[in-house]
């Protein structure tokens, strides 16, 4: 199995830009497709962004495409998620997940492993 723990999350006004990073340990990280989620105060979790195994395709939910990118480097057990023009509908908890597979995916339920989160507040 896989360890993640997201960091760099933080407070942002409007506008600005975060890059949150999500370290592996255990098994080989390049084994994982791995994705970012996000969930606000009183609603569900939700998809933010996926990236395959090897990098070479990634998805976005609608909501981030064009501010948000999604990259790995799989020498550095780590994965992140460069956010721009943050708005402050995208506070949310920030959790970084791991699925066995070469596929990204946009669906929650097919992630194994979680990290703790990371908080992002964005304020107007």
């Amino acid at each position: 199995q896989v360890q993640l723990v997201e960091s760099g999350g933080g407070l942002v006004q409007a506008g600005g830009s975060l890059r949150l990073s999500c370290a592996a340990s255990g098994r080989t990280f390049s084994v994982y497709a791995m994705g970012w989620f996000r969930q606000a105060p009183g609603k569900e979790r939700e998809f933010v962004a996926a990236i395959s195994r090897g990098g070479s395709d990634t998805y976005y939910a609608d909501s981030v495409k064009g501010r948000f990118t999604i990259s790995r480097d799989n020498a550095k057990n780590t994965l992140y998620l460069q956010m721009n023009s943050l708005k402050p509908e995208d506070t949310a908890v920030y959790y970084c997940a791991a699925r066995f597979g070469t596929r990204a995916t946009i669906r929650i339920q097919e992630y194994d492993y979680w990290g703790q989160g990371t908080q992002v507040t964005v304020s107007s």
